[in-house]
Parts: structure tokens; sequence; C-alpha cells
């Protein structure tokens, strides 16, 4: 994405977040470009009642709510730290400014959008799906494709069982069950209450 040292030089400033802490809501319009330095935060949104809904979890070097930038909308769901986060935070219109300086960012964020619009198609697809499983390894697959190594149980999935359920609109106990019968047929490998694909 874009370098610190760059944001940081068109103004920045650094925000620090404990878990749990709002860094946007639903509704809000869209007034920083934000990059996550340290730490991981959540896109979600609640349904009518009050259960989660996890649409993503961003990683460091990654910027949340980017697409909205270049709209006129408000934000479509809420960021939420997950844990200790450092984001550096850079007003919409220096951000834009930034871009027309620095053309050749253009094209790092039309590849993240487009990962992001590939990610968000294939969960929609995940979702028709009536089979849990289907719905688990769908998820699976796209961790693993972001992932360097390919081997089976090369990846741990960095994603607790309540997460998983919430990204894939399954409850707990069904993820918990899913994944006891994909350790079975060997598609999966649990050590220590790690999930290992």
């Amino acid at each position: 994405m874009i370098k610190e040292d760059l944001l940081l030089l068109f103004g920045a400033e650094e925000r620090c977040y404990d878990a749990d802490d709002i860094i946007f809501s639903e509704g809000d319009m869209p007034m920083f470009f934000y990059l996550i330095v340290k730490g991981k935060a959540k896109l979600n949104n609640y349904n009518d009642l009050g259960k989660e809904f996890i649409q993503a979890i961003v990683a460091p070097k990654q910027s949340i709510g980017l697409s909205s930038l270049f709209t006129e909308m408000t934000y479509p769901n809420n960021a939420i730290a997950i844990e200790k986060c450092e984001i550096l935070r850079l007003p919409k219109a220096i951000f834009l400014k930034l871009l027309e300086q620095h053309h050749e960012y253009y094209s790092k964020i039309i590849h993240c959008l487009s990962e992001h619009i590939h990610y968000k198609f294939m969960m929609m697809q995940s979702m028709a799906f009536h089979n849990p499983s289907q719905k688990l390894l769908t998820l699976m697959n796209y961790l693993k494709f972001e992932c360097s190594e390919q081997e089976s149980f090369s990846l741990q999935i960095p994603l607790t069982r309540q997460q998983l359920a919430s990204l894939t609109g399954l409850s707990v106990e069904t993820v918990i069950r899913v994944v006891k019968n994909l350790e079975k047929q060997g598609i999966v490998k649990i050590q220590n209450r790690k999930i290992f694909y």
C-alpha cells in the first residue's frame, strides 16, 4: 500500500486504539484514509437481533475503508480494533492530493480494491451454500491463497472459532462441529486448539 513515511510527510497522525475501540461507525461519512501500522481490526455489522457479522479482518500494512473514500456515501460497516492498534490517519482531501502527486499508487490501490472485491464475491457466493463445510472451506481456501506455503496443514488459521462463525454466518457450535468433521476427513489438523489447513 502507501509507505508510512510518505503518509507522515503529508501530515498523517498516528492514533492508538485499544481492543474493542471503534475506529469508525456504519453511517459515518468517510473523512480519513486509515493505514494499520500494528495490530488488527475487523469490519463488521450487526443484525436486528444484535448478532455480529464480520466482513473482514484487516492486518498491518492494510488500509481500512478505502473504497468509501472514492464515493460520497457513508461507511457500510463499522471498523473496530480487535487488539491494540497503531493506525496512521490522513484527511481525505490530503490523501487525494497525495494521489495526484504520486500516480504510482493508483495501481496499488486498484490491486487492493480488486482483491477486496474478489474476497467479497467469494464470501457472498459461499453464503448461498447451505453446506456449512463448504462455507468454511471457501474461507480457508481464500486464506491459503494469501499464504506463501501451499502444502497441506502449512497454514495456521489466524482466526478464532468465533471469528470463523462471524465471517461465515454460522454459529460457533456449527463451526466446532464442522472443524471436527474436517479433521476426521483429514482436511484440517488440530493441534493445541489451533486449526491447520
